[in-house]
């Protein structure tokens, strides 16, 4: 997928207003996805996302990963964004469908294994409401 397919389905998913919207969002989960996991992963996943977003995981995940839940996850989301809580939510149930459809099945089962059974709900399609 390239990296302008990449945030059009996005900015669906998310019913964002624009795709300059849909890429701040996109750049906010995936840094704090990145801080979740390992450096290895981080370089790994970081190898099959399209443009940008590649070299933004792989520098976001340069650290050791940090050790939160998905509520922890979404408090960050929503702090990177300047939303609430069930708005991170959402942008980030968004952008992680997304990157589950863009991933091998392989690289998304060994990223979903370093995550608590919690976060596989982000990852499938987005049927929250806001």
């Amino acid at each position: 997928m390239r990296y302008d397919e990449f945030l059009a389905q996005v900015r669906e998913r998310g019913e964002y207003q624009n795709q300059a919207e849909a890429e701040e969002v996109t750049r906010a989960v995936l840094s704090v996805l990145a801080s979740r996991i390992t450096p290895v992963k981080a370089q790994e996943l970081a190898a099959q996302l399209p443009g940008p977003l590649g070299p933004l995981v792989a520098e976001a995940g340069e650290e050791p990963a940090e050790t939160y839940g998905v509520e922890q996850f979404c408090a960050r989301v929503a702090e990177r964004t300047n939303a609430r809580p069930r708005t991170a939510e959402w942008d980030a149930s968004a952008v992680l469908s997304t990157l589950a459809e863009t991933v091998s099945g392989g690289e998304l089962n060994q990223l979903l294994s370093q995550l608590p059974s919690g976060y596989a709900a982000l990852f499938g399609k987005v049927e929250l409401s806001r």
